[in-house]
């Protein structure tokens, strides 16, 4: 067991899942806390990293391509603030950081988990039903349906089209973008019987976002429909499903072959053991590394 407690959030992992709980400190992002305690299976992984600053460092989670619809759905535009696989560390826990990414980088490596992208998502995304007002006006969806309405604030040619309702059935893709500097950000559906370049401000398929405090939380709406949509690495159907539903998505590769059983599952257990008596004081750090380096060369 490795945990890591900060004003920003806990993050635990128990050899097998990582526990990731945000802080209630009042620097926690909006999106950080509307999406609460995320549960992330080690398979979702690809690798864990810990960089070092003068006063704080940072922990980083990163998923394999495809693993996670939210991810999928912002496209590496969340910021540090505002991703959820990131987490502020002060000066005095770097010890512990860097404990937590040995103990993910150990279990990454015994458990042979491929840093390939997925072929179907492992995180399940937001739940629904889920509604957010930000930007010019508010998106609903409730797992079939995304309502679009308009506040004051919209632009009169695109409110006077009244309220959108979207059938998730007719949603080819879904954009989401903060709003940087100057250019303002969206959170946009691709419809496949109307598609648009209009920009959002005009685009009755589009909620404008202008930077405020609430925006990110788009970004939930923009993962439950992704979730829901056809998995971008899991191929096209065969021509002759193509008049019936969607297939369901393809599984996720399995692992290559272990070692033998008894010899991967005493590793693992001299791992762990190793891990615990190091916690405990009662091995030096010298110690726990050149014990945990002889059993990492047995594999």
């Amino acid at each position: 067991m490795a945990e890591i407690i900060q004003r920003d959030g806990t993050w635990t992992f128990d050899g097998e899942t990582l526990r990731l709980v945000p802080g209630r400190d009042k620097g926690v992002s909006v999106l950080r806390k509307a999406l609460g305690e995320l549960t992330v299976p080690l398979r979702a992984l690809a690798g864990v990293s810990f960089e070092q600053g003068r006063k704080s460092g940072r922990l980083r989670l990163r998923l394999r391509d495809g693993a996670d619809p939210l991810l999928q759905a912002t496209g590496g535009k969340l910021t540090e603030g505002t991703d959820p696989y990131q987490l502020t560390v002060e000066s005095d826990r770097y010890g512990v950081a860097e404990y937590f990414v040995d103990e993910v980088r150990n279990a990454l490596l015994l458990e042979q988990v491929p840093s390939s992208a997925c072929t179907a998502y492992v995180l399940s995304g937001p739940s629904v039903p889920l509604s957010v007002s930000a930007g010019d006006g508010t998106a609903s969806f409730d797992g079939e349906h995304i309502r679009l309405e308009w506040n004051w604030k919209t632009e009169d040619a695109k409110a006077s089209a009244g309220t959108r309702l979207l059938a998730l059935a007719d949603i080819t893709a879904v954009e989401w973008q903060p709003a940087l500097g100057l250019e303002n950000g969206c959170l946009r559906f691709v419809v496949r019987s109307s598609p648009t370049k209009a920009p959002p401000k005009y685009d009755p398929n589009s909620i404008e976002l202008w930077g405020f405090k609430k925006d990110p939380l788009m970004a939930l709406v923009a993962a439950a429909v992704q979730a829901r949509l056809p998995h971008p690495g899991a191929g096209p159907a065969p021509k002759e499903l193509t008049a019936q539903a969607p297939p369901a998505p393809a599984p996720e590769p399995a692992p290559a072959a272990a070692a033998p059983e008894d010899d991967h599952d005493a590793l693992l257990r001299r791992l762990r053991e190793l891990g615990e008596l190091h916690g405990a004081g009662i091995l030096t750090d010298e110690e726990f590394a050149a014990a945990k380096q002889a059993v990492l060369k047995r594999l």
